[in-house]
């Protein structure tokens, strides 16, 4: 990518204040702060582990199946291999164990609720072919494997499962075998080999769509591999190789697109050192706490866990993974309001925010954030909650809402009271809305008898007009991101039955077009995040939900988490870079916190003159 200086040159421009938009790289110079300013590039995570809840019993070389918060580890030694730990998110607790005892065994599953384990080794009987599978209580045994084998690979769930790779015991020295089976649910069936053979290797992915890498290979002389092969539902195709050759781990992914490569042993030594895989090459990113081999592992690429292992002498602890190539930002806590309460109006940014009316049941309180704290200002003359909203917290609209029943009652208001101005044509609930200030302003879909609308109205400042419909007629929309009447975005919502919407509309000033859609669809997301072109849809339902997601104008990617699920909150921003998101329900209770995003990418930096 060209840098700015390859574009524009050297020169350092003068302005009064900021560029609009400035370029990544760009340096310049502020006449009214006095300062020298420099645009810092988008900068991505790259991932963090932490120290996690330890095992009961210490152990290597055993297997895990299930997600980073909710896991199954199973089998490995010292004995006894048949040993079954549950991992609930919070504890380990050992449950049933497995028939047979098993380490270097193969492993698949999604769930702590249904695992399978295949193959590995005892001293009693040896080699082995054994196959059992977990209902989320007990093990049972079911058909065995072709081939008996162990230090083998495996992914996928306990219905539909790969084991490939690993070594046979022939009695006469160690052998790598290359096999590749599939399972059913019922039985095993031999399929293509890999590429080349070898033992200790991981797996990730699904029956059909799988990756094997890393391992090691005696013949014709030791080896540690750095061999990626990709499984297409028929053959394995040599891809590009790991950055680093390990051995003794299993492989963390739920699919051959993305993967996590964590730790293992190099042939002289424990490795922390953890690669992720993009779906065509292998990058280094932030290793595991403490080196190891021989360890269990769950979860994704994106949320991982691994337990146990650290090759001769086996350890208890654990490491979870969190996140790889996020967007930068964080949600913080922000100060409370007075009064509890969801499905209110809110209007503002994220330093001067206003948040009135509301349900818990119905109110008229109304309450002003300063940036440091909320007071409490004059009520709206007329309860109710649902509302659509428009302007300033000096100059509003609460547009409509439910107080009992629908209502099509405005008001407007001026920084210190409410005053009830020209009504909705027609009353509704649970809409969007999106204007500047109480002057001009635009209200979108709801919810009102005989049913729910695609209807779309203009306020001028004294009346208001039918416009264009919306394309998806829906209800329990976000609050609609805008803050000019002629630019306005409609986020998710419900058109029943109760289905629940991804879809995103955005509005020219005349009519409506469909856009990309969020990546979780979800209503009464929090409300007024934002403009037509940078905004956050944050929280909603169905389930109280944490997700964020940032708008760009174009698309949505997922970003940073709320910490606490609500529906149906306040929000405030004029734009997707900073934000405050407060009050809303989270079963049973009518929220009061606030949660204060912000975002860093492309920061604006004042040059240090030290």
């Amino acid at each position: 990518m060209a840098e700015y200086k390859e574009i524009h040159g050297t020169k350092i421009r003068n302005y009064t204040t900021n560029p609009d938009n400035p370029i990544v790289g760009e340096v310049w110079y502020n006449d009214t702060d006095n300062v020298l300013k420099f645009q810092y590039p988008a900068v991505t995570t790259t991932g963090s582990w932490a120290s996690a809840p330890v095992l009961n019993t210490g152990r290597v070389e055993l297997a895990g199946a299930g997600t980073s918060t909710a896991a199954l580890m199973f089998g490995g030694n010292p004995g006894p291999g048949t040993l079954t730990e549950l991992f609930n998110g919070t504890t380990y607790s050992e449950v049933n164990d497995m028939s047979q005892n098993k380490s270097t065994l193969g492993a698949s599953g999604v769930t702590n609720t249904a695992a399978l384990a295949f193959g590995g080794t005892d001293s009693t009987p040896g080699y082995q072919n054994e196959t059992e599978t977990w209902n989320g209580t007990n093990w049972t045994e079911v058909n065995n494997l072709q081939q008996a084998r162990a230090q083998l690979a495996g992914c996928g769930t306990n219905t539909a499962a790969l084991a490939f790779g690993g070594r046979l015991d022939s009695g006469a020295g160690t052998e790598e075998y290359g096999g590749t089976e599939t399972w059913n649910g019922t039985n095993w069936t031999e399929v293509n080999d890999l590429n080349r053979a070898r033992q200790l290797l991981a797996g990730s992915g699904t029956q059909t769509s799988a990756l094997a890498y890393g391992g090691l290979d005696y013949v014709p002389s030791t080896e540690t591999c750095t061999e990626t092969e990709l499984w297409n539902g028929t053959n394995w195709t040599e891809v590009n190789d790991l950055n680093a050759g390990r051995y003794n781990w299993q492989g963390i992914g739920d699919s051959n697109t993305s993967a996590l490569a964590a730790a293992g042993y190099t042939g002289t030594a424990n490795s922390g050192l953890v690669e992720l895989w993009n779906g065509t090459n292998w990058t280094e990113t932030t290793n595991v706490s403490d080196d190891g081999n021989g360890y269990g592992s769950a979860g994704t690429a994106t949320s991982a866990l691994i337990s146990g292992g650290n090759g001769r002498s086996p350890q208890a602890s654990s490491e979870q993974w969190t996140g790889a190539g996020v967007p930068i930002g964080a949600f913080s806590s922000g100060p409370s309001m007075n009064t509890g309460r969801n499905n209110m109006g809110s209007v503002g940014i994220s330093t001067a925010a206003l948040g009135f009316g509301g349900r818990s049941p119905n109110k008229a309180n109304n309450e002003e954030y300063n940036g440091t704290s909320w007071t409490e200002k004059n009520d709206l003359n007329t309860a109710r909650h649902s509302m659509s909203t428009s302007g300033t917290t000096t100059s509003a609209l609460s547009i409509g809402g439910e107080n009992g029943g629908y209502t099509g009652i405005v008001e407007e208001w001026n920084g210190t009271n409410w005053t009830e101005t020209t009504d909705l044509n027609t009353a509704r609930g649970e809409g969007g809305g999106a204007g500047a200030n109480a002057e001009a302003a635009l209200i979108f879909g709801g919810a009102s008898p005989p049913g729910k609308h695609a209807l779309t109205e203009q306020w001028n400042g004294s009346s208001w007009t039918e416009v264009g419909d919306l394309n998806t007629t829906r209800f329990q929309v976000m609050s609609g991101a805008g803050k000019l009447y002629t630019a306005a975005l409609c986020v998710g919502g419900r058109n029943p039955p109760p289905s629940y919407l991804a879809t995103t509309e955005s509005w020219n000033g005349s009519s409506w077009s469909t856009v990309n859609s969020l990546n979780t669809a979800r209503a009464t997301a929090a409300g007024q995040t934002g403009t037509s072109s940078s905004a956050l849809a944050v929280g909603g339902i169905p389930g109280y939900v944490t997700n964020n997601e940032d708008w760009n104008g174009v698309s949505w990617t997922e970003v940073a988490d709320l910490s606490t699920g609500r529906s149906g909150a306040g929000g405030a921003a004029a734009d997707s870079t900073s934000a405050i998101i407060y009050g809303g329900y989270n079963a049973p209770n009518y929220l009061t916190s606030s949660e204060i995003w912000s975002n860093t990418t492309n920061t604006t930096k004042t040059v240090s003159t030290d």
